[in-house]
């Protein structure tokens, strides 16, 4: 049972690496398309604030909440380290194919997807129904999200872009886009953090969940998850340091669909886009609602298109996006499920 722990956090921990290098364009798309950075400088850049985004979760929330929520997705009985492995396995096998081909994914909803799949799969519940695996007071507003987060993203974005045309326009046009290049900066970066608070805390979630039963089954000792985390104060620190790490490895092919075929971006667009899209993600961390940094970036850069007309939006690829986001948990819950059915074979 040991030997499936370190296997499972080690995977986690894979997992955020891939995570990081998956979503790096979300942070980076605008500021490498608006050659305010270069790639290289801009990974740094976004991976810097990722991993500086522990120290906000940890010091000005107090709490890993999002970490929470993704422990109990699925309802304490049906988890198993069984379940877990099936379940990180299959987000990053989908998380590899969405990158190969380009597509901005949830990693999010990858990974319920993965944990609910193999949950049911281990109840019997994809013939039975299913209905008392799922916690659903956790899981429903994360699947609402996939629908608010880029609407809201996008609503925001819409309204920033609209405000600072306002004030801009007796501006001069080229002192206007040097300033703008420089608050680039600073929008990317909160947005970066933004993202490392989301998103490094799912893997503590799954992490969680695997101790909490680690502990039940060998110790007989009942955990909650702030005394994970508060017990093993590492896996935090080691799950923001690997998205960092993942950031820094880039992720070209998205960064080239995100900066460039969903709408062209100027640097005015960028600074409201990365704005709309930090406030988005740092509103969703404070109510412990674990979203797609995706899914909001996307509707950002939406939303900022929009203003112009809505013609600037190519929806032909936004269309194929959401097919990707609508189809990322059914697809990850299945390969889990066949990934959890293989693993009881040989365990």
């Amino acid at each position: 049972m040991f030997t499936l722990l370190v296997l499972i956090i080690v995977l986690a921990f894979i997992f955020d690496y891939i995570n990081g290098f998956h979503d790096a364009a979300n942070s980076i798309a605008t500021i490498v398309s608006t050659k305010v950075l270069t790639p290289f400088q801009a990974v740094v850049w976004a991976a810097f604030f990722n991993f500086a985004a522990f120290f906000i979760s940890k010091y000005i929330f107090k709490e890993f909440g999002i970490g929470n929520t993704v422990a109990k997705w699925v309802h304490a009985e049906f988890i198993t380290l069984e379940v877990l492995l099936a379940g990180i396995v299959a987000a990053i096998v989908w998380n590899l194919v969405t990158w190969w081909y380009g597509i901005p994914s949830s990693s999010s909803h990858t990974l319920m997807g993965g944990f609910i799949g193999a949950a049911l799969a281990n109840a019997g519940a994809f013939s039975e129904g299913g209905v008392d695996v799922i916690n659903y007071a956790k899981v429903v507003p994360t699947a609402l999200f996939i629908f608010f987060a880029p609407l809201i993203g996008m609503f925001i974005a819409f309204v920033i872009t609209i405000i600072i045309v306002h004030l801009c326009k007796r501006s001069n046009p080229y002192k206007a886009e040097s300033w703008f290049k420089k608050l680039q900066l600073a929008s990317s970066a909160a947005f970066s953090l933004g993202h490392g608070g989301n998103d490094a805390q799912k893997v503590m979630g799954i992490i969680g969940a695997a101790m909490i039963f680690y502990q039940k089954k060998t110790n007989g000792v009942d955990m909650d998850f702030n005394h994970f985390v508060n017990e093993y104060s590492w896996v935090p620190l080691t799950s923001f340091i690997c998205i960092a790490v993942g950031t820094m490895s880039g992720g070209w092919k998205i960064v080239k669909t995100m900066g460039t075929k969903i709408t062209k971006v100027t640097p005015l667009e960028g600074v409201a886009a990365e704005t709309a899209g930090a406030i988005t993600l740092f509103l969703t961390e404070h109510f412990k609602i674990p979203v797609s940094t995706t899914h909001t970036i996307t509707g950002a850069i939406i939303g900022v298109g929009a203003t112009k007309r809505l013609s600037a939006v190519r929806w032909g690829v936004t269309v194929n996006l959401l097919w990707a986001w609508i189809l990322t948990i059914p697809v990850s819950a299945l390969i889990a499920a066949v990934f959890f059915y293989l693993i009881k074979l040989f365990i």
